[in-house]
């Protein structure tokens, strides 16, 4: 196979870039158009005229390269060339399914989507509690058509990829809790992708989370597979006043995959929103979250972790919008790169002009394996008030030889030793999760990962 520059457009590609500018066109989407999406069970006429306006709206646009600002450094000619093909309907039993970040026998409230639809039979939809509501999307569409709007499914949606996954949605997952109501054990949100060797799949869930005012809820999220797909998900959030959300990820997909996902998260006064997510699987992977603090009080904690090996891309591009004022936002990212994996992180924090009093922290720090690996890291701050607190940092480097050489010089092997050292740099980080049993299912994450790294030679 003919080699090119590492990010770049093979020779044949690269005229065809050239000529479109900023689009990329994607004969695999077309196809999936042309096949007519449409959610489980049927949908509404306005839906489908949304679909068409998404439609048209990313054609306009195409599929982003680097030539647009935020894609600067994720690269999808890979994804581009795949003839995706949309998935039929998986049979296989739901005791077959792989693990997500709980483990089996947990208490959680398992929500169960193989290749982006929902699956009934292996989901505990039966025993919520009371104020609680787990629906699929065309149910609760079906049930409460008004909620197309909250989905923020209009389809006059700027950015390219939200447009797409509008355009092509099958199913997802409306998760509302009532006012008032705390929800003592955690939704758990596993999406597995299965694709044979010769059969690529994309899927594009949509999901809708609900929190009235005063409500508490956990929401974990799994994203595991094998086989080579494209899982597109994008969810929308919404706290009401003083109500709170833990939102922890695992992106684990497989090997050969592409994980491309959008969250948007709107905060109403006195709300919080705390996300952690984790990003170790997918041959290309893109966690992108914005957040809104739309009423005084807001807050929300942003932690992130990325590790990455062999050819991995792993992007993490975050927006934080102060829109009033005594808004905080605190956001941590921190990730491990070795061989030819390359790491983005991408954060803004945008401060509007009667947002008074905001406070916003900022920091990136990556740790680099390998000579050949690469960190792209574009911290942002707009501040149009006076009266804030904001700050960004960033930082990328090796291991200490002074530490490695002091566990060395006490007995200690050379592979033992970096791995504590790694251990060291990303635990600081993940104590300061509030949630313990998301604290504790990625520790145990991490440790895997870690102890999956190569021997090194002298070890």
């Amino acid at each position: 196979m003919a080699s090119w520059p590492r990010g770049g457009a093979r020779p044949e590609m690269a005229a065809a870039l050239k000529k479109a500018g900023d689009k990329l066109a994607v004969p695999a989407i077309d196809a999936q158009w042309a096949a007519g999406p449409v959610l489980n069970g049927g949908e509404a006429p306005t839906l489908s005229a949304q679909r068409r306006q998404a439609m048209e709206g990313f054609r306009l646009k195409g599929l982003p390269t680097p030539r647009v600002e935020p894609w600067k450094y994720t690269n999808l000619n890979r994804l581009a060339e795949i003839a995706f093909a949309a998935p039929a309907n998986d049979p296989t039993p739901p005791s077959t399914l792989p693990a997500g970040l709980l483990p089996d026998g947990s208490e959680a409230i398992d929500v169960v989507l193989v290749n982006g639809r929902l699956r009934p039979d292996a989901a505990a939809l039966a025993a919520l509690p009371p104020g609680v509501a787990v629906q699929g999307l065309s149910d609760a569409l079906r049930l409460d058509p008004s909620l197309a709007a909250a989905l923020g499914a209009a389809g006059d949606e700027a950015d390219a990829m939200l447009a797409l996954n509008t355009a092509l949605m099958t199913d997802g997952v409306v998760i509302r809790v009532a006012p008032g109501v705390t929800v003592d054990r955690p939704i758990h949100l596993l999406s597995v992708g299965r694709a044979g060797p010769d059969a690529p799949i994309a899927f594009h869930p949509r999901h809708l989370i609900q929190l009235g005012a005063g409500a508490r809820l956990t929401l974990i999220e799994s994203h595991v597979g094998d086989g080579r797909y494209w899982s597109h998900p994008a969810m929308r959030l919404l706290l009401g006043t003083d109500a709170r959300l833990d939102h922890c990820k695992l992106q684990a997909e497989g090997a050969e995959a592409f994980h491309i996902a959008h969250a948007e998260v709107r905060l109403e006064a006195g709300a919080l929103y705390e996300s952690v997510v984790l990003q170790t699987g997918a041959l290309i992977g893109r966690n992108e979250i914005h957040v809104r603090l739309a009423g005084e009080r807001a807050a929300c904690n942003l932690f992130g972790f990325y590790l990455g090996r062999g050819q991995q891309h792993h992007d993490c591009t975050t927006e934080i919008v102060h829109a009033e004022p005594r808004t905080s936002s605190r956001e941590i990212y921190k990730g491990v790169l070795d061989d030819r994996a390359r790491g983005v992180f991408q954060g803004k924090i945008a401060v509007a002009r009667n947002a008074q009093k905001a406070d916003g922290h900022q920091l990136s720090k990556t740790l680099l394996l390998s000579d050949r690996a690469e960190i792209d890291t574009k911290p942002e701050l707009e501040i149009f008030a006076d009266d804030v607190k904001c700050s960004h940092g960033a930082a990328a480097g090796e291991l200490d030889d002074d530490a490695l050489f002091y566990l060395r010089a006490r007995g200690i092997g050379l592979a033992a030793a970096r791995r504590m050292l790694i251990e060291a740099f990303l635990d600081d980080l993940l104590q300061q999760v509030d949630n313990t049993a998301a604290r504790l299912a990625l520790g145990l994450r991490i440790a895997a990962w870690l102890a999956a790294l190569p021997a090194t030679e002298g070890a």
